[in-house]
Formats: structure tokens, C-alpha cells, sequence
């Protein structure tokens, strides 16, 4: 898998954090070791990391989209969900 250690905020996906109160640690922490990668599409992929959250704890999934296609790498957007299964994908 390709970790990121440098990439760029656009200014929508700081907007996005703000809003949905993801902090740019829990950005880096999935771009430098994502437990999935998946090509959105041609220079675009999502980058995954299930993590607990809240209180009391709950798992939920943290799904970053970053266009890999330019230097560095701009995140476009960052969500959490607790759809895990809609996303995550099985190996195999």
C-alpha cells in the first residue's frame, strides 16, 4: 500500500473537516497507514481506516478522497461513517 506523508488540504475538504469535526491528525494518521486503498477512479482514491470514536466508543470508518494524480497529493474530502460494510472491502 502507498502511504502519504505529504499532501495538501484543499480548501473544501477543510470546510468538510471543520463541519464534520475531523481533525487533520486523523487525516495524516489514515494517509500514512491506511488499512485500504481504493481507486475511485483515474487519479482519484480513497484511503480507509476503521478507528473508535465518540463516547461511549463506537467503531466507525474514516474514508479520505485524495487525487493522487498531482504533487503532492491534494485531499478532496474526508468523511466518517458507521456503514462499515458498505464500504469495506473483504480481501480475497
Amino acid at each position: 500500500m502507498t502511504s502519504i506523508v505529504e499532501y495538501r488540504l484543499t480548501d473544501h475538504a477543510q470546510l468538510e473537516m471543520k463541519r464534520r469535526h475531523i481533525t487533520e491528525e486523523e487525516i495524516a494518521q489514515v494517509l500514512s497507514a491506511a488499512e485500504q486503498i481504493e481507486a475511485v477512479r483515474p487519479g482519484r482514491s480513497v484511503y480507509q481506516m476503521r478507528f473508535e470514536h465518540g463516547e461511549p466508543a463506537k467503531t466507525y470508518l474514516l474514508r479520505v478522497f485524495v487525487d493522487v494524480d498531482r504533487q503532492p497529493p491534494e485531499v478532496v474530502t474526508a468523511y466518517r461513517t458507521s456503514k462499515i460494510d458498505k464500504y469495506w472491502r473483504e480481501a480475497g
